[in-house]
C-alpha cells in the first residue's frame, strides 16, 4: 500500500522488517481471519474479499492490475478465484520481490512489477480490472491515480478500492490522507460511472481488535512490532471518526 507521495526507500525497509517478523503476521492473520499463506500488509479481513472479487466482475483469461499491491497476497486469491491473469505493482522494489517469490512459493502464476498509482507505464486500455487494496491514503492528489486506472482500464473495465472515509470531511483531527477527500467525487469528475460506496462495519470491527491488541504490545526488538504498536496508539485515537468502505466504479 504504497505511492510515490511517501519513500519508496522507508516501504523498502518496512517490507524487510515485515519479512523477519512472524509474530506480526500471525496477529494480523487472527484478526483478519487470513489463511497462514495470505500476506497481507494491509486491513481487507478475509471476509471481505468475496465481495471485492465479485465487485471486480472478472472473467477468466482477463487482466487485474493489483495497484500499490504490496506482498500481492489479495492479488493472487483474487487471481485464483477468478482466473484472471494478476499484474501486480508497487513502487517499493522489497514488495515486489516478496510478492514474486510468495507467487512462487504458492505456484501461482503472476507478474510484479515496479510502478506507482499515478504512474503504472502500462499501455491504454490495457486491463480489464484494476484493484487498489488500502492505499489511497498515501496518495497527495488521488484524482491522479484515479486518472490513471481510468487510463489503463478498458472500456467498461472495472476499479475496486477499499479504503476509509472521513465522517466529516472537514473534521481536522482526520489523519490528513483521509481530510477533505470524497471517494465518490473523485471517481465520477475521473469519468466513472456506476459509483458505489459501501459501508462495511463489519471490517471495521476486525480492524479495531487488531488496534486494541497491537496497542498492548511489548514488541522488544521486533521493528514491524514497534511500527504496528506505534500505528495503533495513533489510529485508535481518531478511529470513530472515520468509517470503513468498498468503492466500485465502472470506466466509462
Amino acid at each position: 500500500m504504497t505511492d510515490d507521495s511517501t519513500s519508496s526507500e522507508a516501504f523498502d525497509r518496512w517490507y524487510a522488517d515485515l519479512a523477519v517478523s512472524r509474530v506480526k503476521d500471525d496477529l494480523v492473520r487472527r484478526h483478519l481471519g487470513l489463511p497462514p499463506e495470505m500476506l497481507s500488509t494491509s486491513l481487507l479481513p478475509w471476509s471481505g474479499l468475496e465481495a471485492v472479487t465479485t465487485s471486480l466482475r472478472l472473467v477468466p483469461g482477463e487482466v487485474l492490475l493489483d495497484l500499490a499491491c504490496g506482498r500481492g497476497g489479495y492479488g493472487l486469491e483474487v487471481a485464483s478465484r477468478t482466473r484472471a491473469r494478476l499484474l501486480g505493482m508497487d513502487f517499493s522494489v522489497e514488495a515486489v520481490r516478496q510478492a514474486t517469490a510468495n507467487a512462487a512459493a504458492q505456484d501461482r502464476a503472476a507478474t510484479f512489477e515496479v510502478g506507482s498509482l499515478t504512474d503504472t507505464g502500462l499501455p491504454d486500455a490495457s486491463v480489464d480490472a484494476v484493484l487498489v487494496v488500502d492505499a489511497l491514503q498515501f496518495v497527495d492528489l488521488p484524482e491522479r491515480a484515479f486518472a490513471e486506472a481510468a487510463r489503463v482500464l478498458d472500456v467498461d473495465g472495472r476499479l475496486v478500492l477499499t479504503a476509509w472515509e472521513a465522517r466529516d470531511p472537514d473534521d481536522e483531527r482526520v489523519a490528513p490522507g483521509l481530510r477533505g477527500r470524497r471517494w465518490r467525487d473523485g471517481l465520477t469528475v475521473a469519468g466513472f460511472t456506476e459509483v458505489e460506496v459501501e459501508d462495511c462495519p463489519d471490517w471495521a470491527a476486525s480492524e479495531r481488535a487488531l488496534w486494541e491488541e497491537a496497542a498492548t504490545l511489548a514488541p522488544g526488538e521486533d521493528r514491524a512490532l514497534q511500527e504496528l504498536r506505534e500505528e495503533a496508539l495513533t489510529v485508535l485515537e481518531t478511529f470513530d471518526l472515520t468509517r470503513r468502505v468498498m468503492v466500485s466504479a465502472t470506466r466509462a
